[in-house]
């Protein structure tokens, strides 16, 4: 390991010990009520949602969008690479507060737009975050990598544990891998946005949350797809000590 590549493992570890801690009280108190909100929520809401996850896993699985050319070169560094990466995440966050705040202001037709629009954004950054590292989306394995750090940024306590364990060792796992359970994956993503952006969908103040959320959820992102794949890139980068 270089020095940057030390740097990025302490990282890694810090990261990790923050992704694994268990969520706050606040955030455990909201999901109980987040469940209530969603027992009246439109039923035409929930299918929207539902639709769009499952149609986004089948889309990635079979490699029939998000589509992207392997614009990097082989040889660049880790710190090349994700001074780079640092650009597309700036970016996406861009796109992704104009097209919530746009369909925040629109009340509750525009916000179920947001659901799909969003979910086509974060997955087309994967798909480019994946270019970034070197990795090639024509590949099965690495469109399954995707939708693993997709789940490992959305989703509870336990099913984080247990997918990060999956990235960890990914190349022992992935033979145990051979399709995404979407019904599950959904579930988990839902459970994860679903109270904050509900309050997109609410008049007077939707543009702000659409607008604020997506940026915030755009960053979280970028900071779980630049871990993942340090992980996989360090694993095999001898240490200085």
């Amino acid at each position: 390991m270089n020095d940057y590549e030390q740097k990025a493992y302490e990282e890694v570890q810090a990261w990790k010990r923050k992704l694994l801690k268990r969520s706050n009280l606040i955030k455990r108190v909201s999901k109980k009520a987040q469940d209530k909100i969603n027992e009246k929520i439109p039923e035409k809401v929930h299918s929207v949602i539902t639709d769009s996850i499952k149609n986004m896993v089948k889309m990635t699985v079979a490699g029939s969008s998000f589509t992207t050319k392997m614009e990097m070169a082989r040889n660049l560094s880790l710190e090349e690479r994700e001074k780079k990466l640092v650009e597309k995440i700036a970016v996406y966050q861009k796109t992704a507060t104009v097209e919530g705040a746009g369909t925040g202001a629109g009340g509750i037709l525009l916000g179920l737009a947001d659901f799909p629009l969003l979910l086509s954004i974060k997955m087309k950054f994967l798909f480019e975050a994946a270019a970034v590292y070197g990795f090639d989306t024509k590949e099965y394995e690495e469109r399954l990598f995707i939708l693993h750090i997709f789940q490992l940024a959305f989703s509870s306590d336990e099913k984080r544990k247990e997918t990060l364990q999956i990235v960890e060792n990914w190349e022992e796992r992935i033979k145990e891998i051979i399709d995404m359970d979407w019904q599950q994956f959904q579930q988990e993503y839902r459970d994860y946005i679903d109270f904050v952006k509900m309050l997109q969908l609410l008049p007077g103040i939707g543009a702000v949350v659409g607008a604020y959320a997506n940026y915030n959820l755009m960053e979280h992102l970028g900071e779980v797809a630049k871990n993942a794949y340090r992980i996989r890139i360090l694993a095999n980068a001898p240490r200085l000590y």
